[in-house]
């Protein structure tokens, strides 16, 4: 099982128009997200205006979970929705999108072949939780939204603190146990990438 860790002070954040995009993941690594040449990439925005539009992103599709506040999502001619906390959304990048209100969001995109499901965990303190791995994603990824977990991994335990991401691949085993060092959440993302690019 290979892995690696980051932390907060590896990630890129950009502003955009509505407040500020933080990438936590891209791959491959040599992509550019403004070239739009990634297979899938992973990152959290804060919208801290009260109405925003999302940027056009035609050829990728898109994933957003609400980490904190709630909005109301909006695609027009297609439907509107409105998210709380964990609750997700799935769409198309060239749809016409605008959400009302201030948030803190996790996102997922993903083009070409390559596709992923995002979920999120909440840990108690001294508690475990036992993941259950696909064996058909090639990436497994856990991002520490807030508290502190152990897990161990090729027989060795680590920490995760908030704000850090762990990127696991070449799985050899079916379940991975975490455990809440504090009350955590955690956000998995699954994705399959095939080789897209």
């Amino acid at each position: 099982m290979n892995f690696e860790i980051t932390t907060s002070e590896d990630f890129k954040t950009i502003n955009w128009s509505g407040g500020t995009s933080t990438q936590l993941y891209i791959y491959p690594p040599t992509s550019d997200y403004q070239k739009r040449d990634f297979a899938f990439r992973l990152s959290t925005a804060t919208v801290e205006v009260e109405k925003s539009d999302f940027t056009s992103l035609p050829g990728i599709s898109r994933k957003i979970m609400i980490l904190d506040g709630a909005i109301e999502i909006i695609h027009e001619n297609r439907y509107s929705k409105k998210l709380g906390k964990f609750d997700t959304d799935s769409f198309k990048g060239d749809w016409k999108t605008s959400s009302v209100g201030k948030c803190i969001d996790f996102n997922l995109m993903t083009r070409g072949t390559a596709s992923g499901e995002i979920l999120a965990l909440s840990i108690k303190k001294n508690k475990a939780t036992t993941i259950s791995i696909d064996r058909k994603a090639d990436y497994l990824i856990l991002y520490v939204f807030s508290g502190e977990i152990s897990l161990t991994i090729n027989q060795e335990t680590h920490q995760l603190q908030q704000g850090n991401l762990l990127v696991i691949t070449q799985f050899d085993s079916s379940n991975l146990k975490l455990t809440g060092s504090k009350d955590s959440e955690v956000i998995l993302s699954e994705i399959t990438s095939q080789d897209s690019i």
